[in-house]
């Protein structure tokens, strides 16, 4: 119990002397205001340095035993390979699966795309569903493997990104 205060008051400590250092200087809290508001923030990444500093949160080890409504595979009759990603053929009201576990960091539109979620994979992959109809999670949502992102119509988008670069993940759906 001692351990984890003092690993707390040691991230308090720093936190204070960080925020008070970015509002007194204002050229490093313009820095910092670009980079929240502006640049691509990995919370996989976040995740990784807090776990080898700080070892896992002892407030997430207690674990609810829920079992999912829906944990599905994703279906498709054809895909096709488009500039960003893969084109899925589906069903009319698809419901629309998680690939892998993550963290939502967009909902919204994307120009070419319609209504898109982007879920960040716990290996720090950006997948980008996009052509839903339906979007059934919010904003930095944590949602597990196979859970209902939304639904779409006759056409499913996906886009695998990794630190803003596209990987092909063809063959792996």
């Amino acid at each position: 119990m001692f351990k984890w205060l003092s690993k707390l008051c040691i991230v308090i400590l720093i936190t204070l002397s960080l925020l008070i250092l970015i509002k007194r200087n204002s050229k490093i809290k313009n820095k910092v205001y670009d980079y929240v508001y502006s640049d691509y923030i990995s919370f996989a990444k976040i995740n990784k340095l807090y776990k080898k500093y700080f070892g896992d949160n002892p407030l997430l080890e207690e674990k609810i035993n829920i079992k999912p409504t829906f944990n599905e595979q994703l279906l498709y009759s054809k895909k096709e390979k488009i500039e960003e990603g893969l084109k899925l053929s589906v069903d009319d009201n698809y419901l629309v699966p998680s690939l892998d576990s993550g963290l939502v960091i967009f909902t919204g539109t994307k120009e070419n795309y319609g209504n898109v979620v982007i879920v960040q994979q716990i290996d720090g992959v950006d997948v980008w569903y996009g052509n839903l109809s339906n979007i059934n999670v919010k904003l930095y949502d944590y949602i597990d493997k196979g859970a209902l992102i939304g639904n779409c119509n006759n056409t499913l988008y996906l886009i695998h990104k990794k630190d803003g670069e596209l990987l092909d993940y063809e063959d792996k759906i």
